[in-house]
């Protein structure tokens, strides 16, 4: 209990010491002991669970926080997101809800530390593993890797990074405990002179805390750095945890598994995760009795809004992007509901306090509410109000028509039908001739090819293309662009002469908009309604009848859905919707004739389609 004591001796004492920042911030020190962290020199055992900043609207984090201190958590662990503070290059975003800073500013305020995960690789089960969409232009740069360039463009956000973080360190009076340096390396290489070189970066940016890396436990011996803590993520057994960290870091501790999964992630037309509650808590039990520290991933999901999803691909699998919830079954759900899993663990931590110590009551959970059916009385076609084009003879990735995310429609004329062929398709596209549909070709699939039968001479042919995700994890990172990345064919016989169309949707766009009435079934299509609110509260767009496409409330890009599953609704923050009038633009690309949108008071995460 005595190590428990310490914990707590901190994490209870919020009234006037180390985390008011009204008054003078206390100062602290932090160091690795033999088989403990020290926090001012007494055992500090870290019970943490992750969030991520982008994935929850800033308006909640503060409510999460006080629920991560419910559950009894000391500690929050977050990523840093690369491609959300530097979409375009040198073009720096610390605001809203990337204001990371902020977000680490109030897990002081609510009295918890923060472990800090800027790698810049983040996996995450987000676009790109977290690593900026322009960096693929340079088709000979590749990332995770001592390419010069590609250390110059990491090294310079890196700094611009440290100008907000620095501060917040426990070394200067902050509750940033330490700084992890790449993420779960051994995974994907080797290197050790590509590792000491990011540990370089972040010493000369300012970070002077302690840094640490983290691996699966098969993969530690290639990822982690010698002289630096490793971390074990994956590993449940106290004894294997003990003595994997002792091999690698000169026979001593701390004892961290950086990633325990109480939950996972769910992929498109799969299952949604399922990871046992009962099971779980056993065993946050016997890592905690053992002394380790935990941080948990997911404590908290959130959702992965706009189109920051990502996609997993090895040699053995295809590729397959993820849904946009993020729920991950975790303690917490996709709303900040406390779930079984929640009060398992509650009660699990509670066990560990000492005598006459106790937990803060758990907040009232904010109930969801269904709002009427939404009229969906204006309708925008999108390929009668086709951008200027870009032209070229061959198709164009998205990368080289200066476009992150989004669809492109490539168009071009055929002589006469045959077996169509997209080589590298990436990731989904709609058929048309003369603007009939033919069909739908899918890269989770292994979809690349159509028969096309029935064809006039000098018939136009538009392909809908569509990035449903980069890859974030495995060995194809470096393989990452988007759109038509290889050649289109008709017969074996090449297609030049392309006109192609760029709807980045960033935001709902200037599209005009008519009576639903004069709508044309068959093409992705834009649909508005407007709706009128009294009262406010958390709600779940019911997509079920709709195809595959996205959602903006008020400005605000809710995620994608997609008729497949597992995912059928879509996750809307009270906090963006107003009393009043609210503005909602649905997507479609594979159903029309949408009149109503309809919402629910409960998400559904668990039903699948054979569409």
């Amino acid at each position: 209990m005595s190590r428990l004591y310490a914990i707590l001796s901190v994490f209870f004492l919020c009234g006037g010491g180390f985390f008011s920042f009204a008054q003078q911030p206390a100062r602290h020190t932090f160091t690795l002991g033999e088989s403990d962290f020290l926090l001012d020199g007494k055992p500090l055992q870290m019970i943490s669970g992750e969030m991520h900043y982008p994935r929850i609207p800033r308006e909640s984090w503060r409510e999460r926080m006080k629920m991560a201190k419910a559950m009894g958590l000391n500690t929050i662990g977050t990523y840093v997101f690369w491609n959300v503070h530097e979409e375009t290059p040198r073009v720096y975003d610390f605001s809203g809800n990337n204001d990371i800073a902020e977000f680490i500013r109030t897990a002081h305020e609510e009295g918890l530390w923060v472990v800090l995960r800027p790698s810049p690789y983040v996996c995450a089960e987000w676009e790109f593993g977290g690593y900026p969409w322009w960096l693929l232009k340079d088709r000979q740069m590749q990332v995770r890797s001592t390419d010069p360039k590609f250390m110059s463009v990491y090294s310079r956000y890196i700094k611009a990074l440290a100008k907000q973080l620095i501060p917040l360190q426990i070394t200067h009076g902050g509750n940033i405990l330490m700084i992890q340096i790449e993420n779960e390396y051994g995974s994907y290489s080797n290197d050790k002179t590509y590792l000491d070189l990011n540990r370089k970066i972040f010493r000369e940016a300012g970070f002077d805390g302690i840094l640490f890396t983290c691996d699966g436990a098969d993969r530690m011996p290639d990822g982690y750095l010698p002289g630096y803590l490793p971390a074990v993520n994956g590993l449940e057994d106290p004894a294997q945890v003990k003595t994997l960290i002792n091999r690698y870091h000169n026979g001593k501790g701390p004892y961290y598994v950086a990633e325990w999964y109480p939950g996972w992630f769910d992929d498109w037309g799969k299952k949604h995760a399922d990871v046992s509650a009962e099971q779980s808590a056993k065993t946050l039990d016997q890592l905690l009795a053992a002394g380790i520290s935990v941080n948990m991933y997911m404590f908290h999901g959130g959702t992965t809004r706009g189109f920051m999803n990502g996609a997993n691909m090895n040699k053995d699998n295809p590729y397959s992007p993820q849904v946009s919830s993020y729920d991950y079954d975790a303690p917490l759900d996709e709303a900040g509901h406390p779930t079984e899993k929640f009060y398992a663990f509650r009660k699990v931590i509670a066990a560990h306090l000492p005598a006459g110590e106790t937990l803060p009551p758990v907040p009232a959970a904010k109930p969801a509410i269904k709002i009427p059916d939404i009229a969906l009385e204006q309708y925008a076609g999108l390929f009668s109000q086709l951008p200027k084009p870009e032209t070229a003879g061959q198709p164009l990735p998205f990368e080289d028509l200066d476009q992150a995310y989004g669809f492109v429609l490539y168009r071009t004329t055929i002589k006469k039908g045959g077996m169509l062929k997209l080589k590298e398709l990436r990731d989904y596209a709609q058929v048309y001739v003369d603007g009939k549909y033919q069909g739908s070709l899918d890269r989770r699939l292994k979809q690349d090819s159509m028969n096309l039968t029935g064809i006039s001479s000098d018939a136009v042919l538009d392909l809908w293309v569509e990035n449903n995700g980069r890859i974030n994890y495995g060995p194809f990172l470096n393989d990452n662009r988007h759109g038509i990345t290889g050649s289109v064919s008709v017969d074996g016989r090449e297609i030049y002469g392309w006109n192609m169309y760029r709807f980045p949707f960033k935001t709902a766009g200037t599209f005009s908009f008519s009576k639903n009435t004069d709508q044309k079934t068959g093409h992705p299509a834009l649909y508005k309604g407007r709706f009128t609110l009294q009262q406010l509260g958390d709600t779940y767009l019911d997509m079920r009848t709709f195809g595959k496409g996205f959602v903006f409330l008020n400005g605000h890009h809710l995620g994608k859905y997609w008729n497949i599953g597992p995912q059928q609704t879509l996750y809307v923050p009270a906090s963006w919707l107003r009393k009043g009038k609210n503005e909602i633009v649905v997507f479609d690309e594979l159903e029309s004739n949408h009149r109503q949108l309809p919402s629910l008071d409960h998400p559904v995460l668990d039903q699948n389609s054979k569409k």
